[in-house]
């Protein structure tokens, strides 16, 4: 099945380390865990926590242990198909994660969710695919829905994209209905 992951993190430098972690399966089910994080996790950006809201204190006292959260993820997510929107940056906060825990960096991996949309609208396009710009297609998308004030939170942002798979489907679908 189809996974939606998303983190927040600590910064967005090279030492940055997560904080938060949620994911959403296509069906809706979800999860989401603030990361309490190592002693020597110290990266610490006051710019980005403007953004999610979340403090070192918050973490501290609710976060998660880092074992708890990586079993969690490993039963969850194992076998199914991970998607994010950016996955360069949350494929770094899993790998940071996973080695965390013990684990090899690349036990789960991420796609890019464009990835799957395109794919969820060409399969929706069938014969028409070839006449379609489907690129174009999730491009409208994407911008269509862009959060005037983005949650910056990893649920909210998780829900977000499968949201957008839903979108990028009706968008197929009206194609589709056009040229019957």
């Amino acid at each position: 099945m189809n996974v939606f992951l998303d983190f927040e993190a600590s910064s967005l430098s090279k030492h940055s380390y997560p904080i938060e972690i949620a994911w959403v399966f296509e069906d809706g089910r979800s999860r989401s865990f603030l990361i309490a994080p190592l002693a020597n996790w110290t990266d610490w950006s006051p710019d980005a926590q403007r953004i999610h809201g979340i403090t070192r204190e918050t973490l501290a006292s609710k976060g998660t242990s880092i074992p708890f959260v990586v079993e969690e993820m490993m039963r969850d997510l194992e076998g199914h198909v991970l998607h994010a929107s950016s996955p360069s940056w949350d494929g770094k906060w899993l790998s940071v994660l996973l080695r965390a825990a013990g684990r090899p960096r690349h036990a789960l991996r991420l796609r890019k969710s464009d990835d799957l949309f395109a794919e969820a609208a060409a399969t929706i396009l069938g014969n028409l695919v070839a006449n379609v710009d489907l690129a174009g297609l999730v491009a409208s998308v994407i911008e269509a829905s862009e959060p005037t004030s983005p949650a910056h939170r990893a649920l909210p942002d998780a829900l977000h994209e499968l949201k957008r798979l839903g979108m990028v489907q009706a968008e197929a679908r009206k194609v589709v209905a056009g040229r019957a």
